[in-house]
């Protein structure tokens, strides 16, 4: 069993930046992929960004250049840096992995971007 509690949410300005964490617990196999999606009021959840245990990563287009997703192994957490917010990025972003044919999910955190 895994759990992922997400933080690093809250309220910037166009243009700003915001680093989102995901902090992992349980265990964890050697083959995965972990992810953070996002939900905007009246929209389907969508994937921003996903990143494979073999390092290979994948953007939806509307961050590519902008977002970034890592991680740091020895903390067992995962990461989304934000830069360049647009208000069009405003949703609850949410953490997620995909192992062995399971799906686990963060509670999530919410993401506002206005002036």
């Amino acid at each position: 069993q895994v759990q992922l509690v997400e933080s690093g949410g809250g309220l910037v300005q166009p243009g700003g930046s915001l680093r989102l964490s995901c902090a992992a617990s349980g265990t964890i196999f050697s083959i995965y992929v972990m992810g953070w999606y996002r939900q905007a009021p009246g929209k389907q959840r969508e994937l921003v960004a996903q990143l494979a245990n073999t390092g290979h990563t994948n953007y939806v287009d509307s961050v590519k250049g902008r977002f970034t997703i890592s991680r740091d192994n020895a903390k067992s957490t995962l990461y989304l840096q934000m830069n360049s917010l647009k208000p069009e990025d405003t949703a609850v972003y949410y953490c997620n992995i995909d192992q062995d044919g399971m799906n686990y999910w963060g509670k999530g955190t919410l993401v506002t971007v206005s002036s």
